[in-house]
């Protein structure tokens, strides 16, 4: 193995731009196996902190160019789009008209094209003789594996397209989903898009309340989830915990249930008459479902995204816009080749990250792609470097709240394999700290692989704000510029321009892959995206910095929405789910920002009565709000408030209780109906340890 050695500060001018060659000169990287050793690790990564700027590895060769995509996108947005739309995307009925802005916000794109995104993901592929080519390489925690061909997906997707028409699904019906990261998971997507239904996907790590409430509120017909599901060696019965829950939906007509591994289905409960096994639904179910063209604007999925209010937000994405986002961000930001490609995202389907880039943009891009079913540390901390070399991944995507634990657990894991076949890291749902990233860079990355740090949301579909492999010299922590055909700026407060500083952060003309409204709920849509700076305006809720040389730095939000390891939980869900304790009479939550998950939700709880505040009652508020929303959702850190700052007219005031959780000094506090709250908060803080 070999060693870094020891930092030269020669090799670099603090303050400017490193060169690949300097950085390959201070990390000692094997050549022949990808490794980085550890021994003046910390002195390499402490001696570059004060690097502003990385260019492009020499070594990198890229292969798309995209002068041109951004020349066309300069002279004319909308004509770029229109090519690029007849370019990628496969056709029934080919657009004539590209944007129609005439009815602000409520853009549309090619509204007049006909196609079909199961088509354009499978049959396209297959037709061209590349249906023996893996889709996914797919992991299960336990060590199984399979190769799933696109031939073979396109079959499973038939046959499940003609299952759920069998159980009465139709176009425009709303089909919920919440399963693992199995290839099923893909299947039932794309048999919904196949057959114009309208997927709703759960993240598999919500609670059953949390589906039940995405299904109520978007009428599912049908949903579509798994007997039991696995976490680190251990198995939770989601079929019985979903019944529980959701039972009495007067809307929800049948469960579909995918066997998993081991499960004994004689101790599933199932309905008769409702529920129905996925294998056999398939079995009785014709293998043939023609790929129906659906108008370019018909409705593809909802995704439910925490909002600033309690009632999760509906967002609704069309059928080719959508795709089109997908397909092309995917293949220029990564500079990818399908034909030599490996590219694994380890984010998980139910996230928006994992629509556009586990599933259409890839598929749609005909690339092979890794699908992990469990965690990144089990069996062990490696097994994501040993399956990076096992399948000789290429392009690696991930959050940095997962590279910040790896750097946690040591450098040594990744260094047990061959890490060579890496050719670009990308980075997504939360800016990354310069440590963590250059911690990608030498250990992942070796120094020789690009890292593209994406900026993007739910409501966006696809990367608006990036760097392109190759190209961008790279800032860490900054997500650079804007894509060929987007259109960012900052706003001041009343609206004027930032041309330099701090601002809100707006797109200021449409693109393709953005939201069409929230479902079933136009004046929220209006009111939450559109309403600040008027209905041409896309108002992101970040706040962003615009330096010297145009590149965008994500600051955080400015509404109150938390970013765990990249998931956005909405404040008000989460206090909704502590209030809903029969001790608990009020709670305020805020994040802290936490080295491992980017931020950490801090609960300020009152207690009803006579109730005490002790290690139980903390248990028993965290497994509540476990069991409403999610793990993910609970408290990090509960602290016990006899009164919480208010101002006269009773609103809390979470922008002081931010600042006394992250320890900074207080500001005015006369505004408050009683100032001395502050002080005997802050000595409780104080007080109350971190948890897990």
């Amino acid at each position: 193995m070999s060693h870094h050695p020891p930092f030269r500060p020669d090799s670099v001018r603090p303050g400017g731009t490193v060169t690949d060659q300097a950085v390959r000169a201070t990390t000692g990287r094997s050549a022949t196996t990808g490794r980085s050793a550890t021994t003046d690790l910390e002195a390499t990564l402490e001696g570059l902190l004060s690097v502003e700027s990385f260019d492009p590895p020499a070594g990198f060769v890229r292969r798309r160019p995209v002068d041109a995509d951004r020349a066309a996108a300069a002279a004319d947005p909308q004509a770029f789009w229109a090519a690029a739309a007849r370019e990628l995307l496969t056709w029934d009925t080919p657009f004539t008209q590209v944007l129609d802005d005439t009815n602000p916000p409520f853009y549309t794109w090619f509204a007049d094209g006909e196609l079909n995104l199961s088509a354009n993901c499978l049959d396209r592929h297959v037709e061209a003789g590349r249906g023996g080519r893996v889709a996914f390489h797919w992991r299960g925690e336990e060590g199984e594996h399979r190769d799933v061909t696109y031939a073979d997906l396109l079959a499973e997707t038939q046959r499940l397209a003609n299952g759920l028409l069998s159980l009465g699904v139709r176009a425009g019906d709303v089909v919920g989903i919440f399963l693992p990261m199995i290839p099923e998971v893909a299947a039932a997507m794309l048999a919904c898009a196949r057959i114009g239904a309208v997927h709703n996907v759960v993240f598999g790590g919500f609670a059953p309340s949390a589906v039940r409430e995405r299904m109520e509120v978007s009428d599912a017909k049908v949903l579509i989830t798994v007997d039991g599901a696995r976490r680190k060696g251990r198995r939770a019965p989601v079929k019985a915990a979903v019944d529980a829950e959701l039972g009495d939906l007067p809307a929800l007509e049948h469960i579909v249930v995918v066997r998993g591994p081991g499960e004994n289905a004689d101790e599933v409960p199932m309905t008769a008459g409702r529920d129905v096994w996925y294998d056999e639904l398939l079995a009785a179910a014709g293998p043939v479902c023609p790929a129906v063209g659906l108008p370019a604007e018909h409705p593809l999925f909802i995704l439910y995204s925490s909002g600033s209010t309690a009632k999760p937000k509906g967002i609704l994405h069309t059928t080719a816009g959508y795709l089109l986002g997908a397909t092309y961000t995917l293949r220029t930001v990564f500079d990818l080749d399908p034909a030599t490609d490996v590219y694994w995202c380890s984010a998980d389907v139910g996230w928006i990250t994992g629509h556009s880039y586990i599933v259409y943009g890839p598929l749609s891009n005909g690339v092979t792609s890794v699908m992990f079913e469990g965690a990144p540390d089990y069996p062990d901390h490696d097994i994501w470097w040993r399956i990076v070399e096992e399948y000789k991944v290429t392009v690696f995507y991930t959050a940095p709240t997962a590279i910040r634990t790896c750097i946690k657990w040591g450098a040594q894991y990744p260094d047990r394999h061959d890490l060579s076949s890496l050719r670009v890291l990308g980075t997504v749902g939360e800016p990354i700290n310069p440590k963590a990233w250059l911690w990608y860079h030498l250990v992942i990355g070796g120094g020789r692989c690009p890292i593209v740090d994406t900026w993007w949301q739910t409501e966006t579909g696809s990367v608006l704000i990036s760097p392109l492999a190759g190209v961008t010299p790279t800032k860490p922590g900054s997500a650079t510029r804007p894509l060929p055909g987007i259109s960012p700026a900052l706003l001041s407060e009343d609206g004027r321009p930032v041309t330099e500083g701090t601002g809100i952060l707006v797109i200021t003309q449409p693109w393709p892959s953005m939201l069409r409204t929230l479902y079933k709920d136009d004046k929220r849509f209006v009111e939450t995206y559109f309403s600040r700076f008027g209905p041409t305006t896309y108002v992101v809720g970040d706040a962003a910095r615009l330096d010297a040389d145009g590149y965008f730095w994500i600051i955080g939000r400015i509404d109150d929405v938390i970013n765990v390891s990249g998931h956005r939980l909405s404040t008000a869900e989460v206090e909704s789910a502590i209030v809903a304790h029969e001790a608990v009479a009020e709670a305020a939550v805020v994040a802290q920002a936490d080295e491992q998950t980017g931020q950490a939700i801090v609960a300020f709880v009152t207690l009803a009565g006579e109730r005490v505040g002790d290690a139980a009652v903390e248990a028993e508020l965290r497994e509540h709000v476990a069991r409403r929303i999610g793990k993910l959702a609970r408290p990090r850190r509960i602290v016990w408030a006899d009164d919480l700052p208010k101002t006269r007219s009773g609103k809390i005031m979470r922008r002081l209780l931010r600042d006394v959780a992250e320890g900074r000094e207080l500001g005015d506090v006369t505004t408050l109906r009683d100032p001395a709250v502050m002080s005997a908060l802050a000595a409780k803080v104080a007080a109350a340890p971190d948890e897990e």
